[in-house]
């Protein structure tokens, strides 16, 4: 599709990955790889916690809505990037980019708060056991987590109003395998685009307390943790915590690097690194870092693949 039928018509071309025929399968191909492996993850996460009765902790009910919101932001953006490579049409209708932006910065919102959550709740687990019932007793958590979601769909809301009250006057070609809103930012022809950059100045400072406190939590966490007078112990708390601290550093800091740096007329390879960083790593590694590393998962795993296991036969032996 040229940039002249492009300008007809109301929609953006994603340009992000390159127009040889060739790497464009190999796009498709790396990503419908990567979009099978999270969703797998993230589906087996949801489904043993909420069958096996041993994981209804507040733990396992935030790691649940962790990965509810890992599918879902997969969901936004990935197969519409597989789609668009595998039939060689670079097209999105402008519908189709609202919500996207919409879907995206809610869920990514929501996201920083339920990691900071879970940040807290593993702080009372290990430095307040004694109160860990009482702190955090389910009515909490549920009121945690309604916050979680509401605050994430103000955030996307924010976004994309102010986004798309900006005049798109330069060709509406989108440097980027999806509808982000620092390339949205680029084809304004004026500082139409400064209520968007107040908001993200506005999100960036939430999600830098969000950083604080989840610094605070795992600093206190690891505090505690050098007391502990085995050292195996001390070994499988670290290797716990710290993956959950290095992956939510990892997609905060390129999320913010993104969202607010200067916005250039020259796309980057930088610019789309970035993105792959904080929209498809994050949602594919958090079933490994946070949920499938542990004792418990892995047990519970095994006891739903044993009971299909026993399911199968019984129907084989039926027929």
């Amino acid at each position: 599709m040229t940039v002249t039928n492009i300008t007809t018509r109301s929609g953006f071309l994603l340009m992000g990955f390159s127009d040889k025929r060739e790497l464009q399968i190999l796009h498709a191909s790396l990503f419908l790889v990567t979009y099978l492996l999270g969703m797998a993850g993230n589906f087996i996460i949801i489904t043993i916690t909420t069958l096996d009765p041993q994981l209804q902790s507040p733990m396992y009910y935030f790691l649940k809505h962790l990965s509810l919101l890992d599918l879902s932001s997969l969901s936004v953006t990935v197969p519409q990037s597989i789609d668009n490579s595998l039939m060689d049409n670079d097209y999105i209708s402008y519908g189709q980019c609202i919500l996207q932006v919409f879907f995206f910065t809610s869920l990514a919102s929501a996201e920083v708060f339920i990691l900071t959550v879970m940040s807290y709740d593993r702080y009372v687990a290990i430095c307040l056991p004694l109160h860990y019932e009482v702190i955090m007793d389910p009515r909490k958590c549920m009121w945690a987590v309604t916050a979680v979601w509401l605050s994430g769909g103000i955030s996307g809301t924010l976004y994309t109003t102010t986004t798309f009250s900006i005049r798109f006057c330069r060709d509406k070609i989108i440097h980027q395998f999806f509808c982000d809103v620092p390339q949205l930012l680029k084809l304004s022809c004026s500082n139409d685009y400064l209520g968007v950059l107040g908001v993200s100045s506005f999100l960036a400072v939430m999600a830098f307390a969000c950083f604080i406190a989840v610094t605070l939590s795992y600093g206190q966490i690891f505090s505690t943790i050098l007391r502990i007078p085995s050292a195996e112990g001390r070994s499988k708390v670290f290797s716990t915590c710290l993956p959950h601290l290095f992956v939510f550093s990892f997609f905060l800091i390129t999320g913010t690097c993104a969202y607010l740096k200067p916005t250039s007329d020259s796309p980057t390879a930088l610019d789309l690194l970035l993105s792959i960083f904080y929209t498809v790593l994050p949602p594919t590694l958090n079933p490994v870092i946070y949920s499938l590393r542990n004792e418990a998962m892995k047990t519970a795993l095994r006891k739903v693949l044993s009971g299909r296991q026993d399911v199968c036969l019984s129907l084989l032996f039926c027929l």
